[in-house]
């Protein structure tokens, strides 16, 4: 067997680049979103609802320049009442769409299984960014090789309960 399948899901990914928007790389993973999407809404979460044994969310957001709803599955660490999420973004050089659609509006919802939550999204302060950073680390490694892959800090985002 290669040895690149006996490694761990996330020693995968951590040298795994996100397809340039337009290429026929983005439009197959754009597919498989969407494939993603109902797998995880028809099953409960119960498929789809965990990447490396981390949970998996669905993002609600509306794109800040075409107005268009989108839904983005990703990873999740749980924090008292907040859900906690990452805009690694592979250690690419830009931030994804969805923060920059969340700085704009940041009232959302998410899917955690079967449950659909309203959520207010804000960046967490660097105080914040300091206690959680190693925590999401520690549940996802290939977080800390996607900080060291580029020159931006990678954003911490909270989404606290709205209501």
């Amino acid at each position: 067997m290669a040895s690149f399948l006996r490694k761990p899901v996330s020693a995968l990914t951590s040298l795994a680049q996100p397809p340039s928007p337009g290429s026929r790389r983005f439009a197959v993973w754009t597919r498989f979103t969407g494939l993603n999407n109902a797998i995880y809404r028809t099953s409960g979460g119960r498929l789809m609802g965990s990447f490396d044994g981390n949970p998996v969310l669905l993002l609600h957001h509306v794109g800040r320049r075409s107005g268009e709803e989108r839904v983005t599955p990703l990873l999740y660490l749980p924090d008292g009442d907040d859900l906690v999420i990452v805009g690694s973004m592979g250690g690419t050089p830009k931030h994804p769409a969805w923060f920059h659609n969340l700085t704009a509006q940041p009232a959302t919802d998410v899917e955690v299984g079967r449950e659909r939550r309203a959520v207010q999204a804000r960046v967490a302060a660097p105080a914040e960014r300091a206690r959680l950073w190693p925590r999401l680390v520690e549940h996802y490694p290939a977080f800390d090789a996607y900080q060291r892959r580029t020159e931006r800090e990678i954003p911490v985002v909270i989404l606290s309960p709205r209501g």
